[in-house]
């Protein structure tokens, strides 16, 4: 579905991003997780076509990514940001059928679609005449998801999605992403900071530091079978906290 060869990001002297090389299944979630800094964001932003590469190769579904061709192939992406990324002068009804519109989709088509999503999302249609700003973050963060949806994209690509949501908001979304994840079958590529999050959406983690790949596979074999001492001290480090205060909580 996608593939990376010796992908890679300079700006002037500074190395965002190695020479890195992925593959990513049709119907894999793969996340990218690491430190702040560590190349994952940069890595998306590369696969979804918003900077260009200095070096190496993108596809998508065996089409490379080019400039005369990235606008289509765009078409078959959907991309989240944190926060949602909504336009706030746009109802969310407009938001969620910006591309469909702009493509000329039928009237009728984008009507069921939108409605088939507010479904999927479980948001009442009624809420699409709405602004982003008069409804929460995590409702913002579905419609998100609905506008990313709408062309029924063969990749999903999501960028911190539930970073900024507070802890019981995020948790709610967490099952209901896994659970559309499920039922859409979709080639899902994630970034978030979070072990935690990595490993209950993630078939596949690739663990990055300094604009390197660390290692790549199942949660449990970054945990059982760590390639590098970096692997476990990011780890412990998210897993420590969480037993600090179980000890005081005793």
């Amino acid at each position: 579905m996608l593939t990376l060869s010796r992908v890679s990001k300079r700006y002037n002297d500074t190395t965002a991003l190695a020479p890195t090389d992925l593959q990513v299944a049709a119907g894999e979630t793969v996340v990218l997780i690491g430190p702040s800094g560590c190349g994952k964001s940069t890595l998306l932003r590369l696969i979804v076509g918003l900077i260009q590469p200095n070096t190496g190769s993108i596809f998508l579904g065996g089409e490379q990514l080019q400039p005369d061709n990235l606008h289509d192939l765009r078409q078959r992406m959907g991309y989240v940001i944190q926060e949602g990324g909504l336009f706030p002068h746009l109802t969310l009804r407009d938001n969620v059928t910006v591309m469909a519109r702009y493509m000329r989709r039928d009237f009728d088509w984008i009507a069921r679609r939108l409605a088939e999503l507010a479904q999927l999302v479980r948001l009442p249609l009624e809420l699409m005449t709405r602004y982003p700003w008069e409804i929460s973050g995590g409702q913002r963060q579905r419609v998100s998801l609905m506008r990313a949806l709408m062309l029924d994209p063969d990749l999903l690509l999501l960028d911190e999605p539930l970073g900024a949501l507070d802890p019981m908001i995020r948790y709610a979304l967490q099952q209901e992403l896994k659970s559309i994840f499920e039922k859409l079958g979709k080639t899902v590529v994630m970034v978030t900071h979070d072990i935690a999050e990595a490993a209950f959406f993630g078939h596949r983690l690739v663990l990055m530091r300094e604009g390197r790949v660390v290692q790549t596979g199942p949660f449990k074999a970054l945990a059982q079978t760590p390639a590098h001492p970096f692997v476990t001290q990011f780890i412990e480090a998210q897993r420590r906290p969480m037993e600090q205060l179980a000890k005081v909580l005793q």
